[in-house]
C-alpha cells in the first residue's frame, strides 16, 4: 500500500513560501518559469542548459583551484633575497611560528572547503547528466551548500592585497601566478553559484523521477510560464 510520503512524491507537490498554497509543480519548458496560483510568486525557473553550464564552470574551477594551490602566490624581494610561498606554505608557517588556531581556519576556509564544494558540484552535475541521478545526490546538494559557506576565499585574497600595500616600502611584492588564478578562481565560484538550480536537479533524482502526468482531477497545478 502507498504510504503518505510516497503519494506526496509522486504528486510533486510544492508549498508556495509567500502563502502557502499546496500545488503541483508542472513540467517546466524551456526557458519558462512557474507561478503560485494565487499570490505569483515564482515558484520555479528553468536555466536553460543548467547542468551542462554549471558543469563546464565546475571543470575550470578544479583546474584553477589546483593552479592556485600548486603555484606561488606572492614572491617577496628584499635585500637581494627573493622568497615565495603557496597557500599550503603559508598555513605551514603559521603553525610553525604557534598560530596553530589561525592555521586550521585558513586551512580549512581555503583549501578544504573550496576542495570538497568542487568535488561536490562535479559529482551532482555529472550524475545528474543522465537522469535519474542516485539518490545520494541528495545528500550531497545538501552538504554542498555548506561547504560553500565556508569557502572564504575573497577573505584571503583581501588579506593578501592588503599585504601588498603593507609591505610595498620595505620590499618588493610580485603577485605570482597562483594569485591570479586565486582570482580566476573566485570569479568562477560565483559563476557557478548564479547558474546552478537545484530545483533542476532534485526533479531528476531517482526516487521522484516517475511522477504523475500534470492535470490529475482534484489538484490545481502552478501556472506556467514561458520566457519570450
Amino acid at each position: 500500500m502507498e504510504s503518505t510520503a510516497e503519494h506526496l512524491l509522486s504528486e510533486n507537490l510544492i508549498a508556495c513560501p509567500d502563502c502557502d498554497l499546496l500545488q503541483r509543480l508542472p513540467p517546466l519548458p524551456t526557458g519558462g518559469k512557474v507561478r503560485c496560483n494565487r499570490c505569483r510568486r515564482i515558484l520555479a525557473v528553468d536555466k536553460i542548459h543548467t547542468i551542462e553550464r554549471t558543469l563546464a564552470l565546475t571543470v575550470a574551477a578544479l583546474i584553477l583551484f589546483a593552479v592556485a594551490n600548486l603555484e606561488p602566490l606572492i614572491k617577496l624581494s628584499t635585500h637581494g633575497r627573493e622568497t615565495n610561498t603557496t597557500v599550503f606554505g603559508s598555513v605551514l608557517e603559521m603553525w610553525a611560528r604557534g598560530y596553530e588556531i589561525t592555521a586550521v581556519l585558513v586551512g580549512f576556509c581555503s583549501i578544504i572547503a573550496p576542495a570538497v564544494y568542487i568535488a561536490f558540484m562535479l559529482i551532482i552535475n555529472f550524475t545528474a547528466l543522465h537522469p535519474p541521478a542516485p539518490w545520494w545526490v541528495g545528500i550531497l546538494l545538501h552538504w554542498a551548500d555548506r561547504q560553500q559557506t565556508w569557502a572564504m576565499l575573497e577573505v584571503m585574497m583581501l588579506g593578501l592585497l592588503i599585504s601588498l600595500i603593507k609591505l610595498s616600502d620595505i620590499a618588493t611584492m610580485t603577485p605570482g601566478i597562483g594569485m591570479y588564478a586565486m582570482g580566476a578562481l573566485i570569479a568562477i565560484l560565483a559563476a557557478m553559484k548564479v547558474s546552478f538550480d537545484s530545483e533542476i536537479v532534485w526533479r531528476r533524482l531517482q526516487w521522484i523521477i516517475d511522477i504523475d502526468p500534470p492535470g490529475k482531477p482534484g489538484r490545481k497545478d502552478a501556472a506556467t510560464e514561458t520566457d519570450a
